[in-house]
């Protein structure tokens, strides 16, 4: 493939990136915000929306398509959001039982709405947009009527004055407001430090026991790390930058390269040292080294050290999306994430491999539905503020439109482009109505474009998504054969 044709591949592939690439330095440049303010509502954001937009990917794995259907994991996180606040419960205890709670009825949602898809194959959007529609007239029905006139409750702030149906809105300051982001640096590692410990113990416990042969020296050395790290928050001045939650961008850019850089030598050590790998490419973690040099050189330059100097970022909550991250590559790698590609990429083949196709779809949508219950628990915690009809019913277009944005289809989505769609997607958001108000005087053309860039993107490639179901590949003739020569023949 020549230069041209590669170059021409590239923007075809990413045209849909590219344009918003273009229309949000655009309307940044338009909106004659500082970048600081940018930078600054855009990492709230990434944590906010981050997380929900990652829950759509799996089902798109096993070929059901973008997943409407998680307004239902965000209707079972409200359930549980309200009761908690009813009950009084507050800060990570309030959330980790507002988890405990939605994820049994998540789980349960999820299995029915697989259940539901297998009997629509094909036509899962489509019922997945539906049925949320019919959730939210069941969810409404709960909140208007079951509570306070079915169910008693006595409260005041949250009821009605007629003493049946819930309020609007809900204030969550005091109750679940930051939960999750004022967890600070230093009670997250102290949690990674014990987990971590315990299961490289029962790694080495089973190794032992089954005699499986695995070298006792590198997980002798892993723990040695582990126990270096923890015993650095002793010391008075880490100890005093690690109690709290928020984490300076300059910092966090500082620690994530030191941490790369020595997970590359890391992995050149082991495969020289201990694993003695022949095989080992030495230039890939080599490269990755000069990658994070150039990085971190650039952070010395006026316009990005000022950003970075701004910008805060909730640490338990983005370690959470990272994770989300990890669990989406990893599942891949298993048998059932191996399942689930076949299943997408065709039923009947998956079908020939002994696969339950059915089973499979239902775990997927059953994992989806509650990653998404989880996501609406942080968008809530985040935002402060209960929407209590109005908080889940856009959940699933601005999802799913993000990820589109990133480059995503209705067959094919990764973790980079959910995390560069959430970016490019909530950019415009943050820049748009001031780019309105300074173009045309009006503020509120910036807010009818963010409502058509959200349903417009979808609508699109949904449109594409369809045109390429129709065009098929011309099949080519097979060459007629030469005609044969009688003469020959009886010869």
């Amino acid at each position: 493939m020549t230069m041209k044709n590669k170059v021409m591949h590239f923007l075809n592939e990413n045209k849909v990136v590219l344009l918003f690439v273009l229309l949000c330095i655009g309307a940044i440049i338009a909106s004659k915000n500082p970048l600081t303010f940018v930078a600054g509502e855009l990492f709230t954001r990434i944590g906010r929306n981050g997380f929900m937009v990652l829950a759509l990917l799996i089902p798109v794995l096993a070929g059901m398509g973008l997943n409407f259907g998680i307004t239902i994991g965000a209707i079972a996180a409200q359930i549980a959001v309200f009761w908690v606040v009813y009950w009084g419960f507050k800060g990570i205890e309030g959330f980790i039982l507002s988890l405990l709670m939605a994820t049994p009825v998540a789980i349960l949602f999820g299995y029915l709405v697989g259940k539901l898809f297998n009997q629509m194959k094909g036509a899962e959007m489509i019922a997945g947009m539906v049925l949320g529609f019919f959730a939210d007239g069941l969810y409404q029905l709960f909140f208007l009527y079951v509570i306070g006139g079915i169910i008693p409750v006595n409260n005041p702030t949250l009821i009605i004055s007629g003493g049946i149906g819930v309020k609007n809105t809900i204030d969550l300051a005091g109750n679940l407001k930051y939960s999750l982001d004022t967890v600070s640096m230093l009670k997250l590692i102290e949690i990674l430090f014990f987990v971590s410990v315990g299961l490289l113990l029962l790694k080495m416990i089973f190794n032992k026991v089954k005699k499986t042969g695995a070298p006792v020296l590198k997980d002798i050395l892993t723990l040695a790390v582990l126990l270096g790290i923890y015993g650095l928050t002793f010391i008075p001045s880490v100890e005093k930058f690690l109690s709290t939650d928020r984490l300076l961008l300059l910092d966090g850019v500082t620690i994530g390269v030191i941490a790369l850089a020595i997970l590359q030598l890391y992995k050149m050590v082991d495969a020289k040292f201990i694993s003695k790998k022949e095989s080992f490419n030495f230039k890939e973690p080599v490269a990755m080294l000069i990658v994070l040099g150039i990085t971190y050189a650039l952070t010395y330059v006026k316009a990005i050290e000022t950003i970075l100097l701004y910008v805060k970022i909730p640490v338990t909550t983005y370690f959470v999306i990272v994770l989300l991250c990890i669990f989406n590559n990893m599942l891949l790698k298993t048998r059932l994430g191996q399942n689930m590609r076949t299943v997408g990429q065709s039923r009947v083949v998956a079908n020939a491999a002994g696969i339950n196709v059915d089973r499979t779809r239902i775990i997927a949508m059953v994992i989806s539905t509650v990653l998404a219950c989880w996501g609406q628990l942080i968008y809530l915690q985040n935002i402060g503020t209960f929407s209590t009809y109005g908080a889940h019913t856009q959940v699933g277009q601005f999802a799913i439109a993000a990820l589109l944005v990133g480059g995503a289809s209705v067959q094919k989505a990764t973790n980079k482009q959910a995390i560069l769609g959430v970016i490019l997607f909530h950019t415009l958001f943050i820049v748009a109505p001031q780019a309105g108000k300074e173009l045309f005087n009006n503020a509120q053309l910036g807010e009818y474009f963010r409502v058509f860039v959200a349903y417009g993107v979808i609508a699109v490639s949904l449109a594409m998504h369809a045109w390429k179901g129709k065009v098929k590949p011309k099949i080519e003739a097979p060459p007629t054969p030469p005609a044969s020569d009688p003469a020959l023949e009886k010869a």
